[in-house]
C-alpha cells in the first residue's frame, strides 16, 4: 500500500468542526476531537480546511498567518502528533509566502515523532458566485500552489488536496500516478455546494482512482453567518461510504478501517487504472 509496506488495516478518522475566529479555542476543540479519535484507535487523523481559524471576512485570515515552522498552530500539530504517536494532518492553515498581501493555504502532515513530513499548498482557488449573492474570491487572499504532493507516512502514501481541488479529477490522477494510495480532501464546503455535489465528488474521486478517500469537512454555522455542509466522509475504493458525520451537525469524529487487501482486490477486479489510453 505504500513505500513503507503497510499491509495491515489502518484505523483512520476524519474530524468535523465548526471553526470560529479564536485560534486558541479552535485548537482546544480540535484537540478534544483528536483525543476522541485516538480513544477509538485511530492512527491517522485528518482535520478539515480552516480548522484553526475561520474569520468574519476572508481577509481576516492574514492576521493569523504563520511563518513556516513557527507559530501556535504548527506547534499544536507537531505536539499533538507526538503526544498521541499518530499521523496527523492539518487540513489547511495560512502560511506566509513570498507576497505581502496574500498567503498560502497549506495542508501539513506530521508523523508520530512530531516531525513535519509534508506540506501541500492549495492549487485551485475558490473564486465563484453562487445563488443568493453568495460570493467567494479566495485568490484575493491566497496565492495558489503549483505542486502535487504525496506524503510518505507510516500509514501509507497520502495524496494531498484541499476542498475546491475536488472538482479537478486530474489532480487526483496525478497523485495516484505519483504513488498515492490514500487520498485526502480536507474541506470547508459551503452548504449550497455541499448539498448538491459533496458526496458525489468524494465518491467519484475514490471510485475512479481505486483509493480510499478521507474527506473531513466543516459542518455548521460560523461567526460570519456562513453555513458549511458537514457530512465528513470516509469512502472505500468501491465508492462505499464506510463512515460519515452528520450534515451540518456540528463537531464530530468519523472512524473507519482502511484495508490495503480490500483495495488491491478492487483494483484487480476492475483494473481501470491499467486500461487508460493516454
Amino acid at each position: 500500500m505504500s513505500d513503507t509496506s503497510v499491509e495491515r488495516p489502518t484505523r483512520a478518522a476524519v474530524v468535523q468542526m465548526v471553526s470560529a475566529m479564536d485560534v486558541a479555542g479552535n485548537l482546544a476543540d480540535a484537540g478534544a476531537l483528536i483525543d476522541s479519535a485516538v480513544a477509538q484507535g485511530a492512527e491517522l487523523v485528518v482535520l478539515p480546511e480552516n480548522f484553526a481559524f475561520l474569520g468574519r471576512q476572508q481577509r481576516d485570515t492574514l492576521t493569523v498567518a504563520e511563518n513556516e515552522g513557527e507559530g501556535p498552530i504548527q506547534a499544536f500539530l507537531a505536539d499533538t502528533a507526538y503526544r498521541h504517536g499518530i499521523t496527523l494532518v492539518g487540513g489547511s492553515l495560512p502560511l506566509q509566502g513570498g507576497e505581502t498581501d496574500r498567503v498560502r493555504a497549506a495542508c501539513l502532515v506530521y508523523g508520530p515523532s512530531g516531525e513535519r513530513i509534508a506540506r501541500y499548498d492549495k492549487r485551485h482557488l475558490f473564486d465563484v458566485s453562487l445563488p443568493g449573492s453568495e460570493t467567494y474570491r479566495e485568490s484575493a487572499t491566497f496565492a495558489a500552489g503549483d505542486a502535487v504532493v504525496v506524503a510518505p507516512t507510516p500509514v501509507g502514501r497520502l495524496g494531498l488536496s484541499i476542498c475546491y481541488d475536488l472538482r479537478f479529477p486530474e489532480h487526483y490522477r496525478a497523485l495516484v500516478d505519483a504513488g498515492a494510495d490514500i487520498l485526502l480532501a480536507p474541506s470547508a464546503f459551503t452548504a449550497t455546494t455541499g448539498a448538491a455535489h459533496w458526496s458525489v465528488l468524494v465518491r467519484a474521486r475514490a471510485i475512479e482512482n481505486g483509493c480510499y478517500m478521507l474527506a473531513p469537512d466543516q459542518g455548521g454555522r460560523h461567526a460570519n453567518a456562513r453555513a458549511t455542509h458537514g457530512e465528513s466522509l470516509i469512502v472505500d475504493p468501491w465508492g462505499e461510504c464506510i463512515a460519515s458525520a452528520g450534515i451540518g451537525a456540528g463537531p464530530a469524529v468519523a472512524v473507519a478501517d482502511l484495508d490495503p487487501g480490500h483495495q488491491r482486490a478492487i483494483r484487480a477486479r476492475l483494473p481501470a487504472l491499467a486500461h487508460r489510453r493516454g
